[in-house]
């Protein structure tokens, strides 16, 4: 098989980027088509033992496949499944973390079926716009296009919630009023580099990130005309480069946060705050999280927690929680939360390492069930806090991953599934009978409906 072969094949199963996988000698990974259809296939490139092609024509549409509801699906790299039903994305995902233990683990275990919360389009929580230039240099607002960071002019996205069609109109009118343009990530000319805005129950936390500080006094006002009540802050990021955010914060209009409650806690969010962007699905994932954590009235050590909201949910369920967090703000803002929620003598706030704080806590609640809760960045976790959950005695471990590639490697160095000999990872055949865990259940959610990230959970429990 060569670049430029056209070939007409049935997709067998699914990569694990979402992509239909095509047999062939190699076999063709192609977006935007669905298991058993048949398709022409133009292959665009052979390399490392597998070839990559675009789907000229579809000969035998799947059942499940049904019209996009954006235009600008397949340009725009937010969405990857709108070609195919709510079943089948559902099926997908459930198969993307049963493949990935497999393949990268040897792990073979039941997947349960995906877990949502019913809303397919109108779910994201935070919008965040890119500002630039297009080849023209004139200025553009809307999306990245896939692999790049070129921006797809937008007007409205469909899994954003309401109001995404009235910022994106706000934005472009604020900008051409007040004779604003995109930033050039190559020449570093403009003013405006994205704006991202969070809503919280009807109100919304906007940032306005800019490479020079600039007048947004007209921009807070036209917001909250259009969407209500509006704070609105100025990020300063002077940085060559495509950084989210620079170190300047300015507040232009409000407090910068709100005041919020989510599952009985209270706490404040502002425009740079990590919350999950499903509600219902994030609601769901807690609170069996906090379930699996709080059986047999257990202490709950919360690794990389964050802001604390999931510390403080295990705080009331739990004796105690202990969150462990690395980054200084992050552990302020627990302890904000802390306070704002009466939490004293039940929730500790810990800034450092998970792999140096771990045994420390386990050391002085030496004698109670300990459960460890683990939700790491996309990348997993380091090498060193696997061995120090290894080495903790927890009697439960609950892990929470939006990669199942990394949680793949996660939990096989855990469970001993994966060795690790002369620097490369290896599989170990018949671990389960030397390691110190079992798994219980693995569950994957729907945390992001449309595109191919899936959300999961496995709970594992000491022998």
């Amino acid at each position: 098989m060569q670049k430029n072969d056209v070939i007409i094949s049935t997709a067998a199963g699914y990569g694990s980027e979402g992509e239909a996988v095509f047999p062939g000698e190699p076999p063709v990974f192609v977006p935007f088509c669905i298991e058993g259809e048949s398709a022409e296939i133009k292959v665009l490139a052979v390399k490392g033992g597998a070839a990559y092609g675009k789907c000229e024509r579809v000969l035998s549409p799947s059942a499940h496949r049904v019209t996009p509801r954006c235009p600008l699906f397949t340009k725009c790299g937010g969405c990857q499944l709108q070609h195919m039903d709510r079943a089948e994305q559902l099926r997908l995902k459930r198969g993307l973390v049963a493949n990935a233990l497999r393949k990268i683990a040897g792990i073979e275990h039941e997947v349960l079926p995906v877990l949502h919360a019913g809303g397919e389009y109108g779910y994201r929580n935070k919008l965040v716009l890119p500002v630039g230039r297009d080849a023209s240099g004139n200025t553009v607002v809307g999306f990245y296009a896939p692999r790049s960071h070129r921006i797809v002019p937008a007007d409205d996205c469909p899994i954003q919630s309401g109001g995404c069609a009235r910022v994106i109109a706000v934005l472009k009118e604020y900008m051409r009023a007040n004779g604003l343009e995109g930033y050039d990530e190559l020449t570093g000319r403009g003013q405006i580099r994205r704006l991202a805005v969070r809503q919280l129950g009807g109100r919304f936390v906007a940032a306005l990130v800019v490479a020079k500080k600039t007048d947004a006094r007209p921009l807070a006002d036209m917001l909250s005309a259009e969407l209500g009540e509006v704070t609105l802050l100025i990020n300063v990021n002077p940085s060559r480069g495509n950084a989210v955010f620079g170190g300047e914060w300015i507040t232009v209009s409000g407090q910068g946060f709100f005041e919020a409650e989510d599952m009985g806690v209270k706490f404040r969010a502002g425009a740079n705050t990590f919350l999950q962007v499903n509600d219902g699905v994030r609601g769901l994932l807690y609170a069996d999280i906090v379930r699996e954590a709080a059986d047999g009235g257990a202490v709950a050590a919360d690794l990389y927690s964050g802001g604390g909201m999931l510390t403080a949910l295990l705080a009331r369920a739990c004796k105690a929680a202990y969150g462990i967090e690395v980054v200084p703000e992050a552990s302020r803002c627990a302890d904000e939360l802390k306070e704002l929620n009466g939490l004293h003598g039940r929730m500790f706030n810990i800034c450092g390492r998970v792999e140096d704080e771990l045994a420390g806590v386990f050391a002085r609640t030496a004698g109670e069930r300990r459960v460890i809760v683990c939700d790491p960045p996309r990348k997993g976790m380091e090498r060193s806090v696997v061995n120090a959950v290894r080495a903790s005695g927890a009697d439960k471990v609950v892990l929470v991953s939006c990669d199942p590639a990394t949680l793949a490697r996660d939990l096989g160095l855990l469970t001993g599934a994966l060795k690790e000999e002369d620097g490369q990872l290896k599989k170990a055949p018949g671990y389960a009978a030397t390691s110190a865990y079992k798994i219980k259940y693995i569950r994957p959610y729907d945390m992001f409906p449309q595109t191919k990230h899936v959300e999961t959970l496995i709970c594992l429990e000491r022998k």
